[in-house]
């Protein structure tokens, strides 16, 4: 599945290695300004090579708009978003064509449809989120419009907290051949109440599968979370004043619709699979062998993923949005 949403409904495209990523936007709404300068920051923060802390890739990632914009306003039709690749070392890969990377989708791909890109993993690369972050630019522009605001920081690397013990984390794992993970949260502030659906369409369970989507999150967790199984009713319940509420335990959402306090989600990120350190794998033809990962890969992913992630909230905010304008309008 390549697709996401139902009312702002993507649809992303292309391969680490191929000509370009992209993705084709359908649903959005017409008369909104957008050029290139609303989207092209976002890919800026998560473009590569920008530090020590990232892979060496060096793309720039710029954006085109194909499609969807007439005299600097959207038209209703669909918006086609294109990034090109233009620093591709597929060569650095060719080792991969045989061997299965620990870690990574390569196995499982490989046996789902008996065929598959080696070089930087195809879509399976983290490459893939540009088209995710490009869409999600978009929502945050119309988001914007209507006060809300969306925001991602990183909460720790490795279990450390403080932000130059990350950065000397990170690049102790670098130094060594091998890699870290981490924590993000993302906050949605100035969502209206009553977003989401009851029973199948809930926002928290669209949040949740939104996040997991991204390949490299492996937990997630809304308002307190897994901390709500140590406390009582009464410590985790957020009473009702006639000033609003007085805690946010929940994270903003009560019975999978927004209660309109902020939206409070935490990931948990994977260290990065691809890394130096020989680990054991097996070939396509089932031998035992041993394999080590060269080559241009980040040493940890959680800075590069905080904008994917906001993304991604985006994108399943403007959604219920736009499902919500549809019950405003029944008479």
């Amino acid at each position: 599945m390549n697709s996401f949403g139902r009312n702002f409904r993507i649809t992303s495209f292309g391969e680490s290695h191929g000509v370009g990523i992209g993705v084709v936007i359908d649903g959005c709404p017409p008369r909104m300004d957008l050029d290139i300068q609303d989207i092209q920051p976002f890919l800026d923060r998560r473009r590569p090579g920008t530090s020590l802390l990232t892979s060496s890739r060096k793309e720039e990632d710029k954006i085109e708009i194909l499609s969807g914009i007439f005299e600097g306003k959207t038209t209703g039709a669909p918006i086609a978003l294109l990034v090109r690749n233009l620093d591709q070392q597929s060569k650095d890969y060719e080792e991969f064509r045989e061997k299965f990377r620990p870690g990574h989708a390569d196995l499982t791909w490989q046996e789902k449809y008996g065929i598959r890109d080696h070089r930087g993993g195809g879509r399976s690369s983290g490459r893939e989120t540009i088209g995710r972050v490009a869409a999600g630019a978009v929502a945050v522009k119309f988001l914007s419009a209507q006060g809300i605001s969306i925001t991602g920081k990183i909460l720790a690397v490795h279990g450390k907290t403080d932000p130059a013990e990350i950065q000397k984390e990170i690049l102790r794992a670098k130094e060594s051949g091998d890699s870290v993970g981490g924590i993000v949260e993302i906050t949605a502030r100035g969502c209206p109440s009553g977003l989401g659906d009851p029973v199948f369409g809930k926002l928290d369970a669209l949040i949740a599968s939104a996040m997991m989507g991204i390949g490299a999150v492996k937990g997630v967790e809304i308002g307190d979370g897994f901390a709500v199984a140590g406390m009582f009713g009464s410590e985790n319940n957020d009473p009702l004043t006639k000033d609003g509420f007085s805690s946010n335990h929940a994270g903003g959402i009560l019975g999978g619709i927004s209660s309109g306090q902020d939206i409070v989600v935490r990931i948990a990120v994977k260290p990065t699979p691809s890394i130096e350190k020989t680990q054991k794998t097996r070939d396509i033809h089932g031998n035992t062998t041993e394999i080590s990962v060269k080559g241009r890969h980040d040493p940890c992913i959680v800075p590069r993923i905080v904008p994917v992630a906001e993304a991604m909230i985006a994108l399943v905010l403007i959604d219920c949005v736009l499902e919500r304008e549809k019950y405003q309008k029944i008479p």
